[in-house]
């Protein structure tokens, strides 16, 4: 794991590792000022960041998905190449490559560029859901994600939410594999399935 000394950003703004941070997340000199001072707010000015300081976001409490967004910045596939699991504290630079998944495309990009972005953006959120790092969102994973965003509105109970994942799931099977013999069993929804599925889905305002 990457980890940035946090004093080598006290510097300018045109400081070199300021640049090499924009060129790699997309966000302006200004904004990674104004993240990076986020990050110490909430690490209490150390070096890294825990779970446990994120869960003290109170925009974050009445979030469905809390635990799922909190694990986002900690699991190693949306910071490092070939990462596998996940870390128990993150630096300044893995908090900022995350945050720059929910950052807006800029205005003058290329179609291919735009294209690239939205791929990186559904591979980040497959990932948040494929919790047990095995390259697929199963049956099980996908009924945890509704149950949590049906349930907890207290609008549904979670016998009903189960019934509509499932109903869900078998909505992707046919958008993803076609037609299923009554016998056949579909294992989950791989990153390829997913994006099938969200073929026409606008990930920006």
């Amino acid at each position: 794991m990457i980890t940035i000394v946090m004093g080598s950003f006290q510097s300018l703004p045109d400081d070199h590792q300021y640049r090499t941070l924009s060129q790699k997340t997309g966000f302006s000199l200004e904004q990674i000022a104004i993240l990076h001072n986020r990050f110490k707010q909430l690490s209490q000015n150390e070096e890294t960041l825990r779970r446990d300081d994120l869960k003290t976001i109170q925009d974050l409490e009445s979030n469905p998905i809390r635990s799922q967004i909190i694990e986002a910045f900690f699991d190693s596939r949306n910071f490092q190449k070939e990462g596998v699991g996940s870390v128990e504290e993150i630096g300044f630079e893995e908090f900022l490559t995350v945050m720059s998944y929910f950052r807006a495309p800029p205005q003058h990009i290329t179609e291919e560029q735009r294209e690239e972005m939205r791929r990186a953006k559904l591979r980040f959120l497959f990932n948040m859901h494929d919790t047990d790092n095995d390259g697929t969102i199963t049956l099980e994973e996908y009924r945890h994600v509704v149950e949590e965003l049906l349930s907890r509105s207290g609008a549904l109970g979670r016998e009903t939410a189960k019934g509509i994942a499932d109903a869900a799931m078998l909505e992707v099977a046919s958008i993803s594999v076609g037609p299923m013999a009554p016998d056949e069993f579909y294992e989950g929804i791989t990153f390829e399935h997913f994006l099938k599925v969200c073929k026409f889905v606008h990930l920006y305002a």
